[in-house]
């Protein structure tokens, strides 16, 4: 299937060098970052433009080689921030392959990552200070350590002595930075996929797999260079390393989130217009706005002015940005788009921001596919699917059943080289130039690609039905208490009980129910739960139900490790 109706033209360059060079060389007044200092109360804030954007990964670059590292791999730990942008960029541009870690992993795994991605060089904040310590004691191949921050008391360099270094370098007419040849098909980055480490795959991804998605994303998605994005999605994830380096080759103003509990004034304080995410912070946006909306008792009258504001559209009177002013303001005023992936976000959502005026798009990819496969755009809106294919890539149903859902299998020229030194794993899902992602789906008439769940995820009951959880999830999720859920099969005799775990949110619902107890909690959600059935086949009714105000084992990008939930269970 290929069906994307290209909206937009783009510059095509095979690496990253050129993307960034390129954004440097076109904007180079703009802000590249907004870099937020506080002292106590004392609050500043440093603009760095693309011009000294520019200067600084040169620098940093040009240490680097002089260190040796000229290509070697660099990895880099630490949370979202401007250091952490420069040791990547820096080296996807002129050094050698970077290794972005989660920051998330306990020690060992963190210890294991660096042994098998072989890695010469890392880039740390100081809050992994011991652990870097102890890799020092163990890991004999890692010969440059380098610390984001300047209280690491001198046992380390810092990203700024080595720019300060490069600086001077630069100054004497070096230019091996510049002069460093990369090939766009050989290995730039090396990504672990989610999960523990021992189960993780090292995927390769070259620099024209990621050049690649940045031109069909352009091609799709418009993107104002005077866009302000806030980086969300955690930068050693494929989807938000990306998604940065797009918005930095279309001259986008790039901030930090102070936390969840700041975005909002974040939003404000930035008038940040554009960010990529995850579901679940949408979702959990979504309905701390209704929340507040019934508070005031004026639900009612926003459905009023829903229904009439979705009346004009038709006859293309857009109202939407002055309606929902109010609510708009209360995200900071200048949001206009939103990019979700990563997994389903529910169509009630999405559609809901696209009627305060939001244009909420889902994309769908995978870190082997650098990420991004399809995704939805201005002119291609279907809620409930995740648009259609970028440009350049090829999608098929696998293996369809009578519905039509089977493997979800892509092809193009953002597709991984493989798997590091997993030859059978690669051989597993690399087959005739075709990806089969592991993914469940199917294409409706229009192109339109939808997700059905996980082929492992599947719950396979004794009468032959096949159950996939995700639909029931996104049906769970729309309850206003509902943090986070999970559907699973529970064994029972030789066949599974269908089976839902509810994280419900314990500040709504003190303010809702008062100090009710989780006995009459749960009768309360069992109603719920029983008209989602009414609305299902009978196979795919809910029949036992624990719930909790514990948070769920996830991943960084918020996907709940089912496998791990269930053998709590």
């Amino acid at each position: 299937m290929k069906a994307y109706r290209k909206l937009y033209e783009a510059e095509k360059f095979d690496t990253i060098r050129e993307y960034i060079s390129n954004g440097i060389k076109k904007y180079p007044n703009n802000n590249a970052f907004i870099l937020k200092h506080k002292n106590g109360k004392e609050v500043s804030y440093t603009n760095i433009t693309y011009t000294k954007f520019g200067e600084d990964i040169k620098a940093f670059g040009t240490a680097l080689i002089n260190h040796g590292l000229e290509n070697k791999r660099i990895a880099i730990i630490g949370k979202n921030r401007y250091e952490w942008a420069i040791a990547f960029v820096s080296t996807l541009c002129g050094v050698g392959i970077t290794v972005p870690l989660d920051k998330g992993l306990p020690e060992q795994e963190i210890i294991l990552s660096l042994e098998r991605a072989k890695a010469d060089a890392i880039v740390f904040e100081s809050e992994y200070e011991n652990i870097i310590l102890n890799v020092q004691k163990s890991n004999t191949h890692i010969t440059e350590y380098i610390c984001m921050d300047s209280n690491c008391d001198g046992k380390f360099k810092t990203v700024a002595d080595i720019i300060s270094e490069g600086t001077e370098l630069l100054k004497t007419g070096d230019t091996k930075y510049d002069n460093h040849k990369i090939d766009p098909n050989a290995i730039a980055s090396i990504i672990f996929t989610s999960g523990t480490t021992s189960m993780s795959k090292a995927v390769m991804l070259s620099n024209k797999n990621i050049a690649s998605n940045i031109y069909n994303i352009n091609l799709a998605e418009k993107i104002y260079d005077t866009d302000v994005n806030m980086a969300f999605l955690p930068l050693h994830h494929t989807f938000g390393s990306t998604a940065l380096l797009l918005f930095l080759a279309d001259g986008v103003t790039n901030v930090f989130c102070d936390g969840l509990r700041h975005i909002q004034e974040n939003l404000r304080e930035y008038k940040v217009s554009i960010f990529v995410c995850v579901p679940l912070l949408l979702e959990a946006m979504y309905k701390k706005i209704y929340a507040e909306v019934d508070k005031q008792g004026k639900t009612k009258l926003l459905k009023f002015a829903n229904s009439i504001s979705r009346f004009l559209l038709k006859f293309k009177i857009d109202i939407r940005r002055k309606v929902f002013k109010q609510i708009l303001d209360n995200l900071g005023g200048n949001i206009r788009f939103v990019i979700s992936g990563a997994s389903a976000i529910d169509k009630n959502v999405a559609r809901g921001f696209y009627d305060f005026g939001i244009l909420a798009v889902q994309g769908y990819g995978l870190t082997e596919t650098s990420p991004v496969l399809t995704a939805e755009n201005a002119k291609c809106i279907k809620f409930g699917s995740v648009g259609l294919p970028l440009p350049e890539v090829e999608i098929k149903i696998d293996n369809p059943n009578e519905e039509g859902i089977g493997e979800i299998v892509a092809k193009g020229p953002n597709v991984m080289l493989g798997y590091y030194e997993m030859e059978e794993e690669t051989a597993k899902v690399l087959k005739d130039g075709w990806f089969y992602t592991g993914d469940l789906g199917y294409i409706d008439k229009d192109g339109f690609l939808f997700i059905t769940g996980r082929k492992k995820n599947v719950i396979v009951l004794k009468n032959g039905k096949n159950v996939y959880p995700e639909e029931i999830e996104l049906l769970i999720s729309t309850l206003p208490y509902v943090s986070e859920n999970m559907v699973f099969g529970a064994p029972k005799d030789d066949d599974l009980v269908l089976s839902a775990k509810i994280v419900y949110n314990k500040d709504y619902v003190k303010e809702k129910y008062g100090d009710i107890s989780e006995s009459d909690l749960k009768d309360i959600i069992w109603k719920d739960i029983k008209k989602i059935n009414s609305g299902l086949s009978n196979y795919k009714h809910i029949k036992n139900l624990i719930i909790t105000d514990e948070p769920m084992v996830k991943t960084t990008t918020q996907k709940v490790k089912r496998f791990e939930e269930i053998k709590k269970l």
